[in-house]
C-alpha cells in the first residue's frame, strides 16, 4: 500500500509538473518518456486502479484511464484470463461508486474503457455486459449513467474501427440486432413516455406540452441522444412502432413551443432561463431522431404506413410552427425558436422531399398540396438568410423530382401540371417579389455584395443566383405563366430605365441627370437595382426558348430579344453610363450595371439567334439582319478603352458569341464590325485593356475563321476569308515580328521591359485565337495556321534569346502548348521536329535547376508546360516521333528527375510522372516487342525485352514516389501502376515479377503500417493485392515472413508465431478460373489467423471506419465464393486482412 501510495503522489507531481506553464518542452518529453516506460510495464493496470480509486486529479484520472485503453485495445489478448477478470469486475464497480462526483469527461473516457472490454470479450468472457447496462438504466439512481453506457456501446460495437475482424464485427452487430427490441422498449416506454405522464400514447399531440423537472429533462435528452445514434444504423423495421415514432413526435414539439421560452423571458430567472433553452433542445434532439430515420431511402413496404404517420406528425409540426394569431406573425414565431430547431426542421423537409415525397404523393391521406402551402409560408417567412436558402434547395429538389415525373409520365403531364400549378405560380410570383427592392428592399440592403465567398459570389449574387434557379425550373414547368409573370415586371422596370432620357440635360461639364430629390434618388436606385436582377432572370430563361419549342415560343422570345437589342442601343446611345449623377457613388454602379446586364442577357439568346437565322437565312432574313445589326451598333461605341471595365467585357462578350455562336455570313459587311476591325488593327489607336482585346481579337478571328451555318463548301469564300484573316493577324503581330531582328542584341532593362509587353500582349491574343478554333473543321485550322506561321518561327527564334526570362518563357511556353495541342497536324513534321529539337537543347540541366529550384516560381511553371508538351508528343500515334523517345526519357530521367528526387516539387512531380506514364501507356512497345497472337495465348515464350535500363529507371522512380509524403502525387501514381497494369498487365510482366514486385509490396505495406497515406488505405489495398496475386506462392512463403522479420515493435517469439500461422493449404496451379476461386479463402484465412494475432507497430493510431463496401464483399465473396465475383472479393477481403494486421 505504501509503494501505491508513494507511486500515486509522484504521478501527481509529475502530471502536476508536466502541465505547468514553466515547464520546458524538453522537461515535458523526459516526462512522458517516463511515463510512456511505466505503462508498458506488467501489471501496471494494478496501480492505474488504485490511482483511480485514491486520487481527485483529473490528469492522473484521464492517464491512468489511458493505460487501461491501450492494454485494453492492443494488449488485451496477451492479458492472463485472472487479470481480465479482475478489471472487468474492478471497473464497473468503480464506476457504479463514483459516477455522481467524477467529472463528466472523467466518467465517460471511464465508461468508454469499460465498452472497450465489451467489445472485445461479450458475450463469451463478459456475459452480462449489456445486461448491467439495462439494469443501469432501470435503475432510478443509475439511469443517467445506463443512458451513457448505452450510447457508448452503440458508438463503438455497431460502429467498430478497423481492428477487429469482420467475423467479430458481424457477431457484435448480430448481438445488439438482437437486443433492440428490449432497448427500444426501455427507452420509450418505461422513459420517455412514463415522463409524459399521458395516458394514451395515441393522444400524445394533443396534449399540451408538460412541464419537466430538470433531472427528467436530461434523462430524456440522454434517451433522445441513444435513440438517434441507433436510429443511424438500425434497420427500419416493425421494432420501431407507432408508440415510439408518437412519442418521440411529441418532443419533437417542444422545439416549438414558443409560450415555454417567452415564460422563462418573462420570469427573468437563470434558473427558468436554462429551463426554457433545454426544452429547446430536448426539441432539437427529437427531430435528430427523426432525421436519422428519414435519411433511410431503403424503406421496407411494412415500413411505409409508418413514414405516413409521421409526415402527417410533421404536418402538424409545421402547421404550429407557421400558425398565425393576434400575438404572432409566422417570422416573429420563427424567430423566437431555437435556430438549431429550425435547422433540424427544415433538414426533416429536404429528407422529405428529396428521398420519401415519390412515396407519400400517392397517398390520399396525406395532403402535398396543403403541405406545400405550408412550405411555402415557412419559406418566405424564415428570419434568416441561410434559413431562406436552405429553403429554397428544398423547393429545387420538388421542381426536380415535379420534371422528372412529368417527363416519365407524358400520358397524364396535364392532370399532374394541373394538380400544382397554383402552387408553382405563387412560389415563381413571390421568389420575383423577393429579388425586388420594390418589395423587399429592407431585406436586400442587409446582403453582402463585397465580401466573396468560397466559389467567388458574394452574398447578393447568391441570393440572386439560387432565386433564378427556382425560377427557370418554374419556367421549365410552366413556362407561359412563367413568361406572363415575369415580362411585365421587366416592363414596368424599363419604362422607368427608357425614360431617364426626358431628364438629361447638358451642363458646362457634359450631360447630367436631373434627379436631385433624395427620394426620387432612392426610388430610382431600386428600379435600377430591380431592373439589373429582372435582365438576369430574362438573361437565365433563354435556354426555355430554343430547341423543340422554338416555333411554339417564337413570338415571346422575340419579344425579349426586340426588347434587349432596344434597350441596349439606347445605353449605348445616350451613354447613361459616363453621365453625371446627384449620387455618384450609388447611381452611376447602377446605370453601368444596367447596360452591362441588358448585354450579358441579349448574349444568353446567341442560341436562340442562332436558331432563328437558321429558320430564315434563305428566306425573308430581314428582321433578323436588323436584330443582328441593331445589336452590333450597341456594342461598337462601347469597344474604347474610355468605357468601364464592366461594360467594355460586357459588349466584347456579345460580340464573341455572335461571331462563334450565331455566325450570320452578313456579319463582314456591317459597317459597325468594320469599324471593330479598323480599331483594333489601328497601331495608333489607344490598345484595348488587355482581357477586352483577347476578346474583340477572338471574335474578329472568329468572324474570318468558323464556317458559316446552312451554307455549303463551295460557298464559304474561304479565299478572300484567309486573306483578310492573314492581314488581320500581321497587324496584329506587327510589332511582334520585327523583335525578330533585335533578339540576339543586348537590351537595356527599360528596352527589355517594353519588348516583354510586346510578347505578352501578342501570344496573349495569338494564344487565345488558336485555342478558340481548335475543335474547329480542318479548312479554319489550317486558314489559321497559315496566318500565324511567320509568328510561330519568330516565337522559336525568340525562345532562346529569354531562356532566362522565366516570365517570358512561361508565356512562349504556353502559347507552343496550345499550337501543339491544337495545330500540330497543321504544323506539319518536320517544323514540329524543329521546335521540339530546340527546346530538348535549351533546356540542358542546369537550365532545369535554375527554373526548378525556385519553388513556386515562374520557373516552375515554366518546367511544367515543357513536359505537357512532351506529353503531347509522347502521346502521338504512329511513328512520326517516336525518334524522340530516348531523348525524352532521358531528359525525364537524368536531368529533371534527379534535381526534384528530394524536393517536394509538387507540380513539376505531377507533371513529370504523367509524362513518364504517357511514355509507356502509348509506347508500349517501345518497351516490350510482342504479337497479337503472343499476348492472347497461355504457355508462349516470355515477350521480348528492349530498353531495360530505362524502364528499369522509370519503375524505380515510380516506386520511390511512393516514399514520399504528397499524398496527391502517392494517388495519382498509384493509379498510373494500376491503369498499366489493367491495360498492358504490367505486374505480370517479367521483369517487374522478378525484379520489382515485391519491392512495390514492401512499400505499400510499410505505408500502411505507418498510416501515412490513411486516406488512400482502400487503393493501397487494392493495388497491393492485385500485384500479390499475381505469385501468391511467393507472397506467402518468401515475402511474408520476409517483411515480418523487418518489422519493429514485434519480439521474435511473436514472430515466430506469427510465421507459424501463415498458411496455404492448396497451390495456386490449374486454370485460371479454377485457381482464383479455390485459392481465394486461403489467401485470407492465412493472413486472416496471422496479421490480427498481434499488432505490427503498438503506438500506431486506430483505422477510420469501415468501409460497408468491404464488409459487404467479404460476405458476398468469402463466405459465397461465386466464381464470377472472385477475383473482386478476394481481393477486398486480402485489403481487409492487411488493415486487420496493421492495425
Amino acid at each position: 500500500m505504501a509503494s501505491e501510495e508513494a507511486s500515486l503522489r509522484a504521478l501527481e507531481s509529475l502530471m502536476t509538473e508536466f502541465f505547468h506553464n514553466c515547464t520546458t518542452n524538453e522537461r515535458k518529453r523526459e516526462i512522458e518518456e517516463l511515463l510512456n516506460n511505466f505503462a508498458q510495464q506488467i501489471g501496471a493496470w494494478r496501480f492505474c486502479l488504485y490511482f483511480l480509486s485514491s486520487t481527485r486529479n483529473d490528469y492522473v484520472m484521464m492517464y491512468s484511464l489511458t493505460v487501461f485503453e491501450n492494454l485494453i485495445n492492443k494488449m488485451w489478448l496477451g492479458v492472463p484470463s485472472q487479470d481480465k477478470m479482475e478489471i472487468r469486475s474492478c471497473l464497473p464497480k468503480l464506476l457504479l461508486a463514483h459516477h455522481k462526483t467524477l467529472p463528466y469527461f472523467i466518467r465517460n473516457k471511464l465508461c468508454k474503457v469499460i465498452v472497450d472490454i465489451g467489445r472485445q470479450d461479450w458475450p463469451m468472457f463478459y456475459h452480462d455486459f449489456f445486461t448491467n447496462i439495462l439494469q443501469l438504466i432501470q435503475s432510478p439512481v443509475t439511469t443517467p449513467l445506463g443512458l451513457i453506457m448505452l450510447k457508448t456501446t452503440s458508438e463503438e460495437l455497431a460502429c467498430p474501427r478497423e481492428d477487429l475482424s469482420v467475423a467479430r464485427k458481424e457477431e457484435l452487430r448480430k448481438l445488439l440486432l438482437d437486443q433492440v427490441q428490449t432497448v427500444l422498449g426501455l427507452l420509450t416506454g418505461d422513459l420517455l413516455s412514463s415522463l409524459l405522464q399521458s395516458p394514451s400514447a395515441a393522444k400524445l399531440l394533443n396534449q399540451p406540452i408538460p412541464i419537466l423537472d430538470t433531472d427528467s429533462e436530461y434523462i430524456c435528452s440522454l434517451a433522445l441522444e441513444c435513440l438517434a445514434h441507433l436510429f443511424s444504423w438500425i434497420p427500419l423495421s416493425t421494432s420501431i412502432t407507432p408508440s415510439l415514432l408518437t412519442t418521440i413526435f411529441h418532443f419533437a414539439r417542444f422545439g416549438c413551443d414558443t409560450r415555454a421560452r417567452k415564460m422563462s423571458s418573462v420570469n427573468g430567472s437563470s434558473h427558468n432561463s436554462v429551463l426554457g433553452q433545454e426544452r429547446g433542445r430536448l426539441g432539437v434532439l427529437a427531430m435528430a431522431c427523426i432525421n436519422e430515420l428519414m435519411s433511410k431511402n431503403c424503406v421496407p413496404m411494412e415500413f411505409e404506413e409508418y413514414l405516413l404517420r409521421m409526415f402527417q406528425q410533421t404536418f402538424y409540426l409545421l402547421q404550429k410552427i407557421t400558425k398565425e394569431n393576434n400575438a404572432h406573425t409566422v417570422k416573429s414565431r420563427l424567430e423566437e425558436l431555437d435556430e438549431s430547431y429550425i435547422e433540424k426542421f427544415t433538414d426533416f423537409l429536404r429528407l422529405f422531399v428529396s428521398v420519401h415525397l415519390r412515396r407519400i404523393e400517392s397517398y390520399s391521406q396525406f395532403p402535398v398540396v396543403e403541405f406545400l402551402a405550408l412550405l411555402f409560408k415557412y419559406t418566405f417567412h424564415q428570419p434568416t438568410h441561410e434559413g431562406y436558402f436552405s429553403c429554397l434547395d428544398i423547393w429545387t429538389l420538388f421542381l426536380d423530382y415535379l420534371t422528372s415525373k412529368i417527363k416519365s409520365r407524358l400520358a397524364d403531364k396535364e392532370a399532374v401540371l394541373n394538380r400544382y400549378e397554383d402552387a408553382l405560380v405563387l412560389l415563381l410570383t413571390e421568389v420575383l417579389n423577393r429579388i425586388q427592392f420594390r418589395y423587399n428592399q429592407a431585406q436586400l440592403e442587409e446582403l453582402d455584395d463585397e465580401t466573396l465567398d468560397d466559389d467567388q459570389q458574394t452574398e447578393w449574387q447568391r441570393y440572386l443566383r439560387q432565386s433564378l434557379e427556382v425560377v427557370a425550373k418554374v419556367m421549365e414547368l410552366l413556362p407561359t405563366h412563367a413568361f406572363s409573370t415575369l415580362f411585365p415586371v421587366l416592363q414596368d422596370n424599363l419604362e422607368v430605365y427608357l425614360g431617364l432620357q426626358q431628364f438629361v440635360v447638358t451642363s458646362g461639364t457634359g450631360h447630367r441627370l436631373n434627379i436631385t430629390a433624395e427620394n426620387d434618388c432612392r426610388r430610382l436606385h431600386c428600379s435600377l437595382r430591380d431592373l439589373s436582377s429582372l435582365l438576369q432572370a430574362v438573361g437565365r430563361l433563354a435556354e426555355y426558348f430554343t430547341g423543340d419549342v422554338f416555333a411554339a415560343r417564337f413570338n415571346d422570345a422575340l419579344t425579349v430579344v426586340e426588347r434587349l437589342v432596344k434597350v441596349t442601343l439606347y445605353g449605348s446611345q445616350i451613354k447613361l453610363y459616363n453621365i453625371e449623377t446627384a449620387v455618384p457613388s450609388v447611381l452611376k454602379p447602377d446605370l453601368i450595371d444596367v447596360h452591362a446586364q441588358s448585354l450579358a442577357a441579349l448574349q444568353a439568346y446567341a442560341h436562340w439567334l442562332a436558331q432563328f437565322y437558321s429558320e430564315v437565312h434563305r428566306q425573308n432574313p430581314e428582321q433578323f439582319i436588323s436584330l443582328v445589326s441593331t445589336a452590333l451598333e450597341a456594342i461598337t461605341p462601347l469597344i474604347s478603352s474610355k468605357v468601364q471595365e464592366k461594360l467594355l467585357l460586357s459588349a466584347c462578350h456579345l460580340l464573341v458569341s455572335l461571331a462563334t455562336t450565331v455566325r450570320p455570313v452578313f456579319l463582314i459587311s456591317i459597317p459597325a464590325v468594320q469599324k471593330v476591325f479598323n480599331r483594333i488593327t489601328d497601331t495608333s489607336a489607344q490598345r484595348l485593356p488587355d482581357k477586352a482585346q483577347v476578346l474583340v481579337c477572338r471574335a474578329l478571328s472568329n468572324v474570318l475563321l468558323l464556317p458559316w451555318p446552312n451554307l455549303p463548301e463551295s460557298e464559304q469564300q474561304w479565299a478572300v476569308r484567309s486573306t483578310n484573316h492573314a492581314s488581320l493577324v500581321s497587324a496584329l503581330t506587327r510589332d511582334y515580328r520585327q523583335l525578330k531582328a533585335t533578339a540576339s542584341l543586348p537590351q537595356r532593362k527599360v528596352q527589355l521591359e517594353d519588348t516583354k509587353v510586346i510578347i505578352h500582349q501578342t501570344l496573349s491574343v495569338l494564344e487565345d485565337i488558336v485555342e478558340s478554333i481548335s475543335g474547329e473543321s480542318t479548312k479554319s485550322r489550317q486558314i489559321c495556321y497559315q496566318s500565324l506561321q511567320e509568328s510561330v518561327q519568330v516565337s522559336l527564334a525568340l525562345f532562346p534569346a529569354f531562356i532566362h526570362q522565366s516570365d517570358v518563357t512561361d508565356e512562349m511556353l504556353s502559347f507552343f502548348l496550345t499550337l501543339f495541342q491544337g495545330l500540330r497536324v497543321q504544323m506539319g513534321v518536320p517544323f514540329t521536329e524543329q521546335i521540339i529539337q530546340t527546346f530538348l537543347n535549351m533546356f540542358t540541366r542546369e537550365q532545369l535547376a535554375e527554373s526548378i529550384l525556385h519553388e513556386g516560381s515562374t520557373g516552375c511553371r515554366v518546367v511544367e508546360k515543357f513536359l505537357k508538351i512532351l506529353q503531347v508528343v509522347v502521346q502521338e500515334p504512329g511513328q512520326v516521333f517516336k525518334p524522340f523517345l530516348p531523348s525524352v526519357i532521358s531528359l525525364c530521367m537524368e536531368q529533371v528527375y534527379p534535381i526534384i528526387a528530394e524536393r517536394s516539387s509538387p507540380d513539376v512531380k505531377a507533371e513529370l510522372f504523367e509524362l513518364l506514364f504517357r511514355v509507356l501507356h502509348h509506347n508500349w512497345r517501345y518497351f516490350f516487342k510482342s504479337s497479337v497472337l503472343a499476348s492472347v495465348q497461355r504457355g508462349v515464350a516470355e515477350e521480348q525485352m528492349e530498353n531495360e535500363a530505362q524502364f528499369s529507371a522509370i519503375m524505380q522512380a515510380f516506386g520511390q514516389s511512393f516514399l514520399q509524403p504528397d499524398i496527391h502525387l502517392f494517388k495519382q501514381n498509384l493509379f498510373y501502376l494500376e491503369t498499366l497494369n489493367t491495360k498492358q498487365k504490367l505486374y505480370h510482366k517479367k521483369i517487374f515479377r522478378t525484379t520489382m514486385l515485391f519491392q512495390f509490396v514492401n512499400v505499400l505495406l510499410q505505408v500502411l503500417v505507418h498510416k501515412s497515406h490513411d486516406l488512400l488505405q482502400e487503393e493501397i489495398g487494392i493495388a497491393t493485392y492485385n500485384m500479390a496475386s499475381v505469385d501468391f506462392d511467393g507472397f506467402y512463403s518468401a515475402f511474408l515472413p520476409e517483411f515480418l522479420a523487418s518489422c519493429d515493435g514485434v519480439d521474435s517469439n511473436q514472430k515466430n508465431v506469427l510465421g507459424r500461422n501463415f498458411k496455404m493449404d492448396r497451390v495456386r496451379r490449374g486454370a485460371a478460373a479454377e485457381q482464383d476461386s479455390r485459392d481465394a479463402q486461403n489467401v485470407l484465412e492465412g493472413s486472416w489467423e496471422c496479421l490480427q494475432a498481434e499488432p505490427f507497430v503498438p503506438k500506431a493510431s486506430t483505422l477510420s471506419n469501415p468501409q460497408p463496401r468491404i464488409s459487404h464483399c467479404r460476405e458476398q465473396s468469402c463466405h459465397l465464393i461465386p466464381q464470377v465475383q472472385d477475383a473482386l472479393g478476394v481481393r477486398e477481403c486480402f485489403l481487409e486482412e492487411v488493415f486487420i494486421g496493421i492495425g
